[in-house]
């Protein structure tokens, strides 16, 4: 795992596979987007809390929230209507809410320009939340399947982000960049891709420190 220091102590950051995170702050677990495809959650430390960006079956995996679930486990954020989950906050883009010393506030996460179909986009605006965590004085951003967006420039300054690269439902690898040029991160996680240039990626953003699972 990743450390770093914020002014609430030591973050540990993990980034297990695919769109799946976990994250280690003073005795919690966070587990983001948990997804039985890249992990046995069975084996993993048991989530405190469990953040959701969106329901699609490789981000809202029920079997993957039970291996991990403990009985005071607060999950956070977007759901199916019908989901039997208790112990659960629902957020949509713009709102926030506080849990353990974390500000978590849903931000949008969407497509503009890739399609299921004429007028269909992968991820409607709305139908999904990107994140900001602040822990202390770090600021984390997990964008979720999005591609870049206005939204973006409003961020403001960002230590840590999770950027998505796969096609057709997020960004293309100039669709990256451009989502990194607009967000500036300090340290830049590529998460939930599929091929991608990592030569390339480091000759176009040179002053970004590029972290690999």
């Amino acid at each position: 795992m990743d450390k770093y220091l914020s002014s609430a102590g030591e973050i540990a950051i993990q980034h297990i596979g695919h769109g799946s995170i976990m994250l280690l702050w003073r005795d919690k677990i966070v587990q983001v987007d948990p997804y039985s495809e890249v992990a046995d959650y069975k084996t993993l430390p048991k989530a405190d809390m469990i953040l959701i960006t969106h329901d699609h079956y490789d981000h809202y995996d029920p079997q993957a929230i039970e291996d991990t679930r403990k009985p005071d486990t607060m999950i956070i954020g977007k759901f199916p209507d019908d989901t039997p989950i208790r112990s659960r906050i629902p957020l949509d883009n713009g709102q926030q809410t506080q849990w353990e010393g974390i500000t978590i506030k849903a931000v949008a996460a969407y497509n503009r320009l890739h399609m299921r179909a004429p007028g269909q986009p992968f991820h409607p605006q709305g139908f999904g939340n990107g994140y900001i965590l602040k822990i202390g004085d770090l600021t984390l951003y997990i964008a979720g399947d999005t591609e870049p967006i206005p939204e973006m420039r409003d961020l403001g300054p960002v230590d840590i982000a999770f950027l998505p690269q796969n096609l057709p439902y997020t960004m293309d690898p100039d669709m990256f960049i451009e989502a990194v040029h607009m967000i500036r991160p300090r340290i830049l996680y590529p998460y939930h891709y599929g091929e991608i240039d990592r030569k390339a990626l480091a000759r176009a953003l040179p002053e970004i420190d590029i972290r690999w699972k």
